[in-house]
């Protein structure tokens, strides 16, 4: 069996998440033909790397990423850090041929996206981006109605991506909430939201933005004493025309109150309409218009598809298909996906290619909101 050796650069919480997924593929994917051994996990502090590698049963801690992106010991970098540390370690690992995991978005902005593109030509390995909504149940059943063309012409959608850990004007300012470390709601929550809806719809063609922030000053995270000024957004709003001709809505943001983690959407079209919720994941919710309304109501109305935790094998019995799905299961499926495609040798999507353009479409968000106009998004 093939065992590939895998490093992490970054062991905050979504490097435990995709630490979670290595640790547990052999339970949830059935005879696997490759087995993943975490080798290396680089933090920046030399307590909190030792830490996370007893956490995981990593052999080795270190604080320099060339450690692991430019070992020839290890196979695959997954790269977990605060967005503003993405681009140096993913060009070293680029560089040196290595499997890339790489957490969203890319970079910190289109300008270090264009390095990683510059980078592409020489590049060997296969990498692929963590944007883990597009692999629940749900949604990939979402993907296959719309391509089968059970909705026909899309018409318009509408979807959202909201938090509400910002509702409070304590909440600490850390770098999720500064513009020179690439925060903001339109990366950090927008990316996901957006990159849905794009891979259920096709291409943009173009968006006008608006964004805002709650409150101008938040206490500073390392000195919560202190004040500091708030200069990313906490919310923003999108209305985007499709490719297709389709025309919708789209926000992300972290001062809904009452919201936890609710990414939803409804699209709709001449043959039907899909609408699905991550708070209730186990569901999409389909509209078939051809379906009769009479007599009484006949068999017209919104259908609960129950997706519940059913993938294509290897995938789907454990846990059993009927028991209820979680958030963490979209991010075991997104990377058992990346690592069939690097035992296989073949192209990962969403790649780094993606990465870079959806990328491109966070700053022409953004420009827009500064503007207040109307940007064409480059294909």
């Amino acid at each position: 069996m093939k065992t590939y050796r895998v490093g992490f650069v970054g062991m905050g919480f979504i490097g435990k998440v995709h630490a979670y997924g290595h640790l547990n593929l052999p339970l949830f994917f059935d005879s696997l033909p490759f087995r993943t051994v975490i080798t290396h996990v680089c933090t920046r502090h030399p307590e909190s790397a030792t830490r996370a590698a007893q956490q995981i049963g990593a052999a080795q801690a270190v604080t320099d990423f060339r450690a692991v992106t430019e070992n020839p010991d290890i196979d695959i970098v997954h790269i977990c850090t605060p967005n503003d540390r993405h681009l140096e370690a993913l060009l070293s690992a680029m560089a040196c041929g290595k499997h890339i995991y790489c957490d969203k978005p890319l970079v910190k902005n289109a300008h270090e996206a264009d390095q990683v593109a510059a980078a592409l030509p020489n590049y060997r390995g296969i990498a692929q981006m963590t944007l883990q909504n597009r692999f629940f149940p749900a949604t990939l059943k979402a993907r296959q109605l719309i391509e089968e063309g059970a909705l026909g012409r899309i018409l318009e959608f509408r979807a959202d991506y909201l938090h509400s850990g910002s509702v409070d004007p304590r909440t600490p300012l850390n770098w999720k909430l500064r513009a020179d470390a690439g925060g903001g709601a339109i990366a950090d929550l927008g990316s996901h939201v957006l990159d849905l809806i794009g891979h259920l719809i096709g291409p943009y063609d173009s968006v006008s933005a608006a964004t805002g922030i709650a409150y101008p000053e938040r206490p500073l995270a390392d000195c919560p004493e202190r004040m500091g000024k708030v200069d990313a957004e906490d919310h923003v709003f999108v209305l985007a025309r499709m490719a297709c001709g389709a025309v919708g809505t789209i926000s992300a943001g972290k001062i809904a109150t009452g919201t936890e983690d609710e990414l939803r959407f409804e699209i709709h079209g001449t043959r039907g309409a899909l609408r699905y919720n991550a708070m209730a994941p186990h569901y999409l919710q389909f509209f078939d218009a051809a379906a009769p309304n009479t007599p009484l109501g006949g068999r017209s109305g919104w259908t609960a598809i129950a997706t519940g935790q059913r993938f294509d094998p290897p995938a789907g019995t454990f846990p059993s298909s009927k028991n209820a799905i979680g958030w963490i299961r979209g991010h075991m499926q997104c990377l058992y996906h990346f690592l069939d495609c690097v035992h296989r040798g073949v192209p990962a999507e969403p790649g780094l290619e993606h990465g870079i353009r959806l990328q491109h479409l966070l700053e022409t968000i953004r420009r827009s909101a500064l503007s207040g106009t109307w940007m064409k998004v480059a294909p």
